[in-house]
This record gives C-alpha cells, structure tokens and sequence, in this order.
C-alpha cells in the first residue's frame, strides 16, 4: 500500500513540472514580442528567458510545500 501512495505523489510532482515547464517557452516568445517592439530581440529573449525560469521555479516550490 505505501508503494501505491508513493506512485501518486510521484505523478503528482511530475504532471506539475510538465505543466510548469510551459513558462519557458511563453517567457521566450513574450520576450520575443518585446524585442521586436522595442528593437532588442537579443536582450528581450535573455529577459523572457529569465522570466520563464523564474516563474517555473517559483511554481515548482510553491506547489511543493502543499
């Protein structure tokens, strides 16, 4: 029976990740948008780059503590 549980909370932590992981690519493509608009691509996707990696972070140990 504790093998069970421990399987659940296993697919718990990975469909979080899975869903997670999404704020990299949208950082990339917002940061994109923004370089474009503001004639800085370069520099707006190392921002949307950070940005989406922060936020998949910050969701990762929050959802973690509940």
């Amino acid at each position: 029976m504790a093998k069970r549980v421990n399987k659940k909370k296993e697919e718990k932590i990975k469909n979080r990740r899975e869903i997670g992981g999404l704020f990299i690519p949208a950082g990339l493509f917002i940061g994109m948008g923004l370089g474009f608009l503001y004639n800085h691509l370069v520099e707006g996707l190392f921002l949307g780059l950070g940005a989406g990696f922060l936020l998949f972070a910050l969701m990762y140990l929050l959802k973690k503590k509940k």
